[in-house]
Order: structure tokens, then C-alpha cells, then sequence
């Protein structure tokens, strides 16, 4: 009888935690944001739950469990934005926060008027929980109350200020660099100014241009919720978070911001095409590998700075793998080998790869440091620069300036991260760190998404910083009250004393002058 209670357990407590419906939102045309998000779905899928993924990258071979809904028209909202990714390294970082802001608005809007996904919002289909990723499309999470299902964000990237107001995750300005910034967690007292100062620029575009602009849709696509937009961006069950503190440097977070950074790397090789193997193996000297990433096309490098890496690269002892998207490239000297594709991290991954020339993205970053290689970093826009400035700063990486990056510094960066060691047993110690976790970062995403679902949005994990304003959250009433208190005290409350004695002794003598003589 005990032996049949206890298996009559056992299947209640798999049929309750397994089996639930997700709708997912990858509205980010970028491939390496896809990425990120299509590893959670797949290990959502072998965990044995069923998941339907709104995306520009539809499966070429079909998954069971795994549904896509293909959403073309975000591809033609950013067009121009990705094709004017290498010109915006010209912008300050104000502009280019500005840029961002108005793309999410594009983005936004696009997902909402994509035929494929109107017919989702009309359809009579259910979820257990929306997983949404936090690209700057906060309109977007009102597909949760739509659904009645649990929000949880997904940030391919680091907790910039919007996403971690989901939670009121904090982040102490005075060692919590913006991710746009190139500071590190150790700021000098200018960095920590300069911090403070774009932090309050970004709160003020936040709150009177960027989210009433997503107010206004939230309000045009969603009229029937009963929610206030404010109310549902704080009302966020789980954010996970493509970051880990192996990778960065150790921050606070809310209890429903998880670290999941890597989900993406399964730790799985694939033998390497056998040009590329044969490239690598017969290198006497090592190779580096050179990738500008999956959005920023090295085809599209104004000329001049082509012919500036070249030269770099003309001469050198050590091979070159180079992602260059045309078949062609004049003047390519011999030890230099192009496609327009390769397997990243299978490379990286190879003995004779010594480093890694990169924009410094997010993924890219991971991956160098999964497998123990050390950056040149050329950051262009987002969060780059932050990646790039902390490699550097760590010891595993140098940064150049790409406006002004000439042959002779390139090559400088190449032969100094080959020929000193330090570099390399850097990044071998934050490899060896990155890859003792007691479980896998996609194994403690998907007991998360599972364990807000299983519980209904785990209500318990939500901090009363969620219900607060900024003014609120960072106590800016209350110093504003004691600010004036201590004003009062110091200017006022003199004056009011000094007016009193005045009046008093001048009364005084008023009356003494005043007095008649009897005798």
C-alpha cells in the first residue's frame, strides 16, 4: 500500500511539473539575440513542455513541441538601423541611447501589425506563461494579462535601467556602471560623476519620452486590458538575465532576476569543415580568429579601414580567420583565410586559436571566455564598450578605438596578446571559474521559467520595489523633506532667532526711551 502511494505521488508530482504551454516573443531581428532565446526554447521543449516562438528565424528543421510564428515585418523595421550600425560609433552615447529608443518604437509597433501575429492575438489559444524578450518593447508585455499567463523577461543582454525597474532590481550608481558606459565596478570619483550624470539623462528620457511612447501602444493594441501600462511593466514575475558574475562583476539583483549568461553554449563540438581544420592544424605559429559578429557585416567596412586590418594582418607569423561576406577580397595576403561563415565556437574551442579579434558583444564575450581565450576588442555600439573596457581592465583583453584604428595598432594589440602570457592565464582562471556552477546556466533557466509557472507566478518572489516610482525607490521624497529640515535649521531658523532679538532689544529700548520721569 505504501509502495503504491508513494508511485501515485511520483506521477502526480511529473504530470504537475511538466506539460505547460509557453508563447515566446523574440522580437530582436539580431541573430545572437535569437540565439540566446532559441536555447532556452529548445531546453524548454526537452524538458517536455511545448513552446511557440514569434521570430524572423523560422526552423529549417521542424522540432516537435516547438511552434514558430514568423514575423517578417520586424525585419523591415530595423533595416536601417542594422544597416547603419557602423556609422553609429560617429554618435555619443546620449545620441546614441536616443537611437535606441526610437528603433524599440519601430520594433514594436512592427510585432503588433505583423499579420502572422494579429491572428495570434485573435485566436482563442491559451499559455501557462509568456516569456518576452526585453528589447526595448515594453508594450509588449501586456501580452500577458491578454493571455492571463505569468510575464517573464528574457534580457539577451545586461540589466540596463528599464529592465531592472521590472523587478526594482537595484543598482547602486556608485559601483554599478551604466552597461553603455566603459566603467568597471571599481569607478574613480570622475567615472562615478559621469556615471550618475547619464544615469539621471537616461531617467528623464525614460519617463517623458521613451515609456509614454510605449504607453501610447500599450493603450492603442491592448484597450481591454484593465491594466495600467505602468502596473504592468512592474509586474513582471521572473526576468532571467544573459550575464554571470564570472563574466562581469558581482551585483545586487531581486530574487526574480536570475543570472543565466552562456544558456546558449552546450558545451557540444562539431568536427570543423576540412579546409578550415586543415587551416588551423598546419598554422605553425597559431591563428586568430576575427569576427565582427552576426550584425555588423566586415563587407560593409569603409575601405580604408579594410585596407588598415590588411596591412595588420599582412606580415604576420600567425594565421588569420577572417568573417568577410564576400567571396573576394583584393589584396588579401596569403595567410589570411575568409567566409562569410564559421562555426564560432567550435573554433574558439580548437588549440591552435590564441585569440579572438571581436566587436566584444555579449555572446561573443561568453565564448572567448568559455573557451579560454583572450579579445582584442574593436567595440562599435550597446554594451560593447562596457564588455570591452572590462576585459581590458580584467587583463584579457585589450581595446582599440575602431575610429582610429590604424595597422600599426592592431598588429601592436596582436603580437602583445600572443607573446605575453598573462592573457592567456587570465581568462584560463575566468573560464575554470565560468564553468564551476553546480548546474548549467540553461538548466537553472528553465527551472525557473518552470518554477514561476508551477507556482502562478510566484507571487512570493516579487519585492515591494516592484509597486514603488523612482522618487519612492530611492527615497528622493524623503531627502527632499530633510533636505528642507536642514536648510530650515541652518539658513532659516538663525534668521528667525536673529529677527526675534532684534525686534526684542529694539522694543526694549523703545520702551526705556519712552519712560516718564514722576520725581
Amino acid at each position: 500500500m505504501r509502495l503504491f502511494t508513494l508511485i501515485l505521488a511520483l506521477i502526480f508530482s511529473l504530470g504537475s511539473s511538466s506539460g505547460y504551454k509557453f508563447l515566446m516573443i523574440l522580437n530582436s531581428p539580431g541573430r545572437s539575440h535569437f540565439n540566446v532565446g532559441h536555447a532556452l526554447a529548445k531546453g524548454l521543449v526537452q524538458a517536455g513542455h511545448e513552446i511557440t516562438v514569434a521570430s524572423v528565424f523560422p526552423l529549417k528543421k521542424p522540432i516537435p513541441g516547438y511552434h514558430d510564428i514568423y514575423i517578417p515585418n520586424v525585419i523591415n523595421a530595423m533595416r536601417g538601423d542594422l544597416a547603419g550600425l557602423w556609422a553609429s560609433i560617429q554618435k555619443s552615447v546620449t545620441q546614441k541611447l536616443i537611437d535606441h529608443y526610437q528603433m524599440g518604437f519601430r520594433l514594436t509597433r512592427a510585432l503588433f501589425e505583423e499579420p502572422n501575429f494579429q491572428e495570434l492575438l485573435k485566436s482563442n489559444k491559451s499559455f501557462d506563461a509568456i516569456i518576452c524578450e526585453t528589447f526595448y518593447n515594453d508594450a509588449h508585455y501586456g501580452l500577458a494579462e491578454h493571455f492571463k499567463a505569468p510575464l517573464i523577461g528574457l534580457s539577451t543582454g545586461g540589466g540596463l535601467t528599464f529592465i531592472t525597474d521590472m523587478v526594482g532590481s537595484p543598482a547602486p550608481a556608485s559601483f554599478v556602471p551604466h552597461i553603455m558606459l566603459p566603467f568597471n565596478d571599481h569607478m574613480t570619483l570622475f567615472e562615478r560623476l559621469a556615471n550618475v550624470a547619464f544615469l539621471a539623462y537616461e531617467r528623464l528620457l525614460l519617463d517623458y519620452y521613451y515609456l509614454p511612447g510605449q504607453e501610447q501602444l500599450y493603450q492603442e493594441f491592448f484597450p481591454d486590458n484593465k491594466q495600467s501600462f505602468y502596473e504592468m511593466r512592474r509586474n513582471a514575475s521572473l526576468v532571467l538575465i544573459n550575464q554571470h558574475v564570472s563574466l562581469s562583476f558581482p551585483r545586487p539583483y531581486a530574487p526574480n532576476m536570475v543570472e543565466v549568461g552562456g544558456m546558449h553554449i552546450d558545451g557540444k563540438l562539431s568536427p570543423l569543415p576540412e579546409r578550415i581544420e586543415r587551416f588551423l592544424n598546419e598554422s605553425e605559429h597559431g591563428v586568430i580568429y576575427f569576427s565582427m559578429g552576426s550584425n555588423l557585416k566586415s563587407k560593409d567596412l569603409p575601405p580604408a579601414k579594410v585596407q588598415e586590418i590588411l596591412k595588420a594582418f599582412r606580415g604576420l607569423k600567425q594565421r588569420v580567420l577572417w568573417k568577410f561576406e564576400l567571396e573576394d577580397l583584393p589584396n588579401k595576403p596569403d595567410n589570411v583565410y575568409i567566409s562569410d561563415w564559421f562555426p564560432q565556437t567550435d573554433i574558439l574551442a580548437h588549440p591552435k586559436v590564441l585569440a579572438f579579434a571581436t566587436h566584444g558583444g555579449m555572446l561573443s564575450t561568453t565564448e572567448s571566455i568559455y573557451h579560454g581565450k583572450p579579445v582584442i576588442g574593436l567595440p562599435i555600439f550597446s554594451d560593447q564598450f562596457f564588455n570591452m573596457a572590462h576585459a581590458e581592465q580584467t587583463g584579457y583583453g585589450i581595446m582599440l578605438d575602431f575610429k582610429a584604428l590604424k595597422a600599426q595598432d592592431f598588429r601592436a594589440a596582436i603580437e602583445r596578446i600572443t607573446s605575453e602570457p598573462s592573457y592567456a592565464e587570465v581568462v584560463r582562471g575566468m573560464s575554470f571559474r565560468y564553468r564551476d556552477q553546480q548546474h548549467t546556466p540553461l538548466e537553472n533557466a528553465v527551472y525557473w521559467v518552470e518554477h514561476v509557472t508551477r507556482h502562478q507566478g510566484a507571487a512570493y518572489l516579487k519585492s515591494a520595489a516592484q509597486r514603488l516610482n523612482w522618487w519612492q525607490y530611492h527615497n528622493a521624497d524623503v531627502l527632499l523633506i530633510l533636505f528642507a529640515v536642514v536648510i530650515f535649521t541652518i539658513i532659516l531658523l538663525p534668521y528667525v532667532i536673529l529677527r526675534l532679538l532684534t525686534k526684542l532689544v529694539l522694543g526694549e529700548k523703545k520702551t526705556q526711551g519712552g519712560k516718564v520721569k514722576l520725581n
